[in-house]
């Protein structure tokens, strides 16, 4: 059982930036398959240790969200009506990142500084929940983007804080179903926004309609080379391949990796079969792993949940919304994990919860 580009835009995002430690990586994107399939990947960094596992939420569960008040259990409940899979966090009974049986995937990803959620009076709490569980909700009930954008308005994202954190956890929502619909949901200044995306991108801070306008510096981003300039009797051509990139952000912030993602999902060629894009979503997610040390949180902040750390890819996952594969790996072991969700079992009694932090081992061939 759960318990639980204007100036006006540059301004906001000045303030943004100014507010808002820049360590928490999280990375997102879909990509299309030319048998009609929509394959969803992510990153998950943080300065943190969130002690993941691989979960199997069954249908018919009972559950019920924390209250305002940061209770277990005096918030929403609900019944599970679909099965799902995904990553945890903290050891709580919550998926952070997931997919169901309908083939609706998702993930929530950082969003500091900015993300406030709703008031809710005493009298609300039961239709209320706190914000690291709304994904667990929504994956539960629920089996395409247009049944979340008509649900999501009749509840309420409480300020519960998480034990860690000692405060609310600032998040946003990305969700993607089996038809390709996309979707971003955010709770600003208290209120709820919720945002078609039709690029399948999301990553952290600014929101999403910062991230959106910032996308129309980028328009002459392209996978293919320029074409030979020619002045006079000079012809100036590309030193190299690879040159009609040039100009692509390569740092880890947010804003960088939401156009390098916008960029490799877009050129990504169409795989004959969604099982085919799952490899090409890992290699794309290769692009955005963060090596340690070169992101360092620092204690005080909303970063790593305030404590001093060394953030790194933690772990990268990817959901096959056709055949309902949702395949996960680790930093630990970057071999696949994989839950097939036509074959685990759904109506078990309890959450199942699967250990993923094992070193991987290589392969001795000497002999």
């Amino acid at each position: 059982m759960l318990r639980f580009l204007s100036r006006s835009l540059a301004a906001a995002a000045a303030l943004t930036l100014a507010v808002a430690p820049a360590a928490q990586a999280c990375t997102s994107f879909i990509l299309r398959s030319a048998d009609g399939g929509v394959v969803y990947g992510r990153t998950m960094e943080f300065g943190l240790p969130l002690q993941s596992q691989l979960i199997v939420v069954p249908r018919k569960l009972a559950m019920q969200g924390t209250g305002p008040d940061g209770q277990a259990g005096t918030g929403l409940g609900w019944t599970a009506k679909y099965g799902a899979t995904g990553m945890s966090a903290l050891g709580l009974p919550v998926l952070i990142d997931g997919m169901n049986e309908a083939g609706l995937a998702g993930g929530l990803l950082y969003l500091p500084g900015l993300a406030q959620f709703q008031e809710v009076s005493p009298a609300e709490a039961k239709s209320s929940l706190a914000s690291f569980e709304v994904l667990t909700y929504v994956l539960t009930s629920f089996a395409t983007v247009a049944e979340v954008k008509a649900a999501l308005p009749k509840i309420k994202v409480n300020r519960a804080p998480q034990a860690v954190f000692k405060a609310p956890v600032p998040l946003h929502m990305t969700l993607h179903d089996a038809s390709g619909a996309s979707l971003v949901v955010e709770y600003v200044g208290g209120q709820l926004q919720i945002h078609d995306n039709p690029t399948g991108v999301l990553t952290n801070a600014p929101t999403f309609d910062w991230h959106i306008a910032n996308l129309g510096n980028y328009l002459t981003l392209s996978a293919y080379d320029p074409k030979p300039l020619q002045i006079g009797n000079l012809t100036l051509t590309p030193p190299s391949t690879g040159t009609g990139a040039t100009g692509l952000p390569g740092d880890m912030s947010a804003p960088s990796r939401f156009v390098r993602a916008f960029l490799y999902s877009r050129a990504a060629p169409a795989q004959p079969t969604s099982t085919d894009a799952v490899g090409n979503a890992f290699h794309i997610l290769n692009n955005f792993d963060i090596a340690p040390g070169i992101i360092r949180t620092a204690a005080g902040t909303t970063a790593g949940g305030g404590v001093a750390g060394i953030e790194t890819t933690e772990w990268s996952v990817v959901a096959d919304t056709k055949t309902r594969q949702y395949y996960a790996r680790t930093y630990q072991d970057s071999t696949s994990r994989m839950i097939d969700l036509t074959k685990a079992d759904l109506d078990a009694p309890a959450i199942r919860y699967i250990a993923v932090d094992a070193p991987g081992k290589p392969v001795d061939l000497s002999r």
